[in-house]
């Protein structure tokens, strides 16, 4: 069976919600937040420290974007993906991977200087958040005409893009949300997906375990 290494609401949360969108069995570890200082076990299991980590069979990875496409495409044929032939097919790799490497970075940088360690470096907190929030005016865009982001569907692309959204929220960015990309957050959040993820880290959690910072 497919195992998840996970923190409440971090980047795990993609493969957890890709993993309820597909119907796959699968168990899943909660952990608190930060695995490698509160978790010291885990680092048997991942040397980085890091969340997320995915155990299937001889498989292991690390990188939650990455998952999320070994999933819908290991896991398929399913409409979360876009196969080879699709002309979508380049838009919905691109988007895919620019929820994390464009969106949730300079996140990561916010959520340093403003939640663990407030007062050093508010000035870069500050920074990234406008840079998030200018390359969050690409998503704006592909959403004035459509409900989803590629492929005329929701597919392994919302879901990457969708966990930005939800870190933004957590990290108070979510004011400056343009009404397209509020309406498209409040789509991704009724997903049943999303919900069962929601419901099912919830469940899953240790009595007392630290969250990821909300």
């Amino acid at each position: 069976m497919i195992r998840l290494y996970h923190c409440a609401d971090a980047r795990s949360f993609r493969p957890l919600w890709a993993l309820e969108e597909l119907g796959l069995g699968y168990e899943l570890i909660v952990m608190p937040f930060p695995p490698r200082y509160r978790a010291k076990e885990f680092m048997a299991v991942n040397p980085l420290g890091t969340i997320p980590a995915l155990v299937d069979g001889e498989t292991f990875m690390t990188e939650s974007a990455a998952i999320v496409q070994y999933l819908v495409t290991r896991y398929g044929p399913s409409p979360l993906a876009v196969p080879v032939e699709d002309a979508a097919y380049g838009a919905w790799l691109n988007w895919l991977h620019f929820g994390e490497a464009t969106l949730t970075f300079p996140q990561t940088l916010v959520l340093r200087y403003r939640r663990f360690e407030p007062g050093k470096a508010e000035v870069v907190a500050d920074d990234y958040a406008k840079w998030f929030l200018a390359r969050l005016r690409a998503v704006d865009r592909a959403l004035q005409d459509h409900d989803w982001l590629c492929a005329g569907r929701f597919t392994a692309a919302d879901i990457s893009v969708g966990y930005a959204l939800l870190l933004a929220a957590q990290l108070g960015l979510d004011g400056e949300f343009t009404p397209a990309i509020a309406a498209y957050w409040a789509r991704l959040q009724a997903r049943p997906g999303f919900v069962a993820a929601k419901a099912s880290q919830l469940r899953h959690a240790p009595t007392g375990a630290e969250a990821f910072p909300a």
